[in-house]
């Protein structure tokens, strides 16, 4: 099957571009028709891989399809007539391209996960298992409505994510770009007076002279030592799996920042691990599909290492102590499931928990990098202006009048 790139016209007369895979021209001209677009122009793309249409869809739009699937399968409406409504009223012109694959898909006979499994980069592995294993035990609409919340809960991490990035990285940019200025154009013309005054030059002075001719020689090594440290992290973790975990081991410890860290992580790990077990996914899979989700080597280490305990015999519980990474909440939790036969219930506890912490985490984190940015760009400039100033005080003071 190729791949067409495609210029076409809705029943309004607008024009959408786009692209979607075909058998050839008569396939993408009914593939087009079902879209209620009419075929004006196309290009074979050569290139092969059924992702290419999902580029695009944001979480947004996968949030929107889970509530749309959980309210149209409780409704007891078709999938196929569900995905037809969605594809029809969608405004994002790749989830279309989406939808209608994978209403082909349905009509040749595969089942709802399988289609979605054509699209990785739409739908990752967790998702198309949940709604395989929401398939087969007949609770596809609280399989909808778990990702629903997850995808939503996803959204507002992102959020604070971004909240709590914006303000440093912009502080940063200034304390940099006014710290460059300083050093390379105001403080070397300030200094060419002080040094023509005949007088000893202070201490802190002499370590700004210091510093700011380092900065005046070797403004190109500041500048992109920590981008070429950057790019060599980025290739080491990409090319040395060991070199990766010792990277992500360091994260964890980093102050601050690595508890709230390992606080998403555990957040994520249990929301995902109570869905799949609510959805009649076995302890092995959910351990395996963890390993997969938790985006930190050495967490997914942990979780391989429980995984292969609990096949040995070992409960849920003990397995995860021994690993010496989770702390008590979480298995304290884990073991009152495993008492109680209510291991989901326990593990969307801790996800609530840690959920709520993370939040408050994040917020104290922010309240606490705001005065250290103003105190940081404060400290730097009193610095160079008691370094010029004081030695210019000095003589002013000696001038007998």
């Amino acid at each position: 099957m190729d791949f067409f790139e495609y210029k076409a016209i809705d029943t309004t007369g607008l024009t959408h571009h786009g692209r979607v895979d075909a058998i050839n021209v008569a396939d993408l001209e009914m593939r087009l028709k079902k879209m209620g677009l009419d075929l004006v122009n196309y290009k074979l793309i050569e290139t092969t891989g059924p992702s290419m249409t999902g580029k695009g869809v944001k979480r947004r739009d996968l949030i929107t399809f889970c509530f749309h699937m959980e309210q149209t399968a409780r409704a007891g409406v078709p999938v196929i007539d569900s995905l037809q409504d969605l594809r029809d009223s969608t405004d994002n012109p790749r989830l279309r391209e989406v939808l209608s694959a994978m209403i082909e898909s349905i009509e040749g006979g595969q089942t709802l996960a399988a289609s979605m499994k054509q699209f990785p980069s739409v739908f990752n592995d967790v998702f198309s298992s949940l709604v395989q294993a929401g398939e087969q035990t007949g609770e596809i609409s609280e399989v909808f409505r778990h990702l629903g919340e997850n995808l939503k809960w996803q959204d507002e991490q992102a959020a604070h994510t971004r909240k709590l990035l914006m303000y440093p990285a912009f502080v940063g940019t200034v304390v940099i770009l006014v710290v460059f200025f300083l050093m390379i154009y105001l403080v070397p013309e300030l200094l060419k007076f002080i040094k023509t005054m005949g007088h000893e030059i202070p201490a802190h002075t002499k370590v700004l002279i210091f510093v700011s001719n380092a900065f005046v020689d070797y403004w190109y090594i500041i500048l992109f030592t920590p981008i070429l440290a950057f790019i060599g992290i980025t290739v080491g973790i990409k090319v040395s799996p060991g070199f990766h975990y010792k990277i992500d081991a360091l994260k964890l410890k980093i102050p601050v920042v690595g508890p709230i860290l390992k606080k998403i992580i555990l957040t994520r790990l249990s929301n995902f691990f109570a869905i799949m077990y609510a959805a009649g996914i076995t302890i092995i899979d959910c351990i395996r599909t963890s390993e997969e989700i938790a985006g930190n080597k050495v967490i997914a280490s942990a979780m391989r290492q429980v995984g292969q305990q609990i096949a040995d015999g070992s409960t849920l519980s003990e397995s995860f102590r021994s690993t010496g990474l989770f702390p008590p909440l979480v298995l304290r939790m884990i073991r009152v499931g495993e008492n109680t036969g209510a291991l989901e219930e326990s593990l969307q506890n801790v996800s609530y928990f840690y959920s709520r912490d993370v939040k408050d985490s994040i917020d104290r984190l922010q309240s606490m990098i705001e005065p250290f940015m103003t105190i940081t760009l404060g400290a730097i400039v009193a610095w160079v202006m008691f370094s010029v100033l004081g030695p210019i005080y000095d003589l002013i003071t000696k001038i007998k009048f």
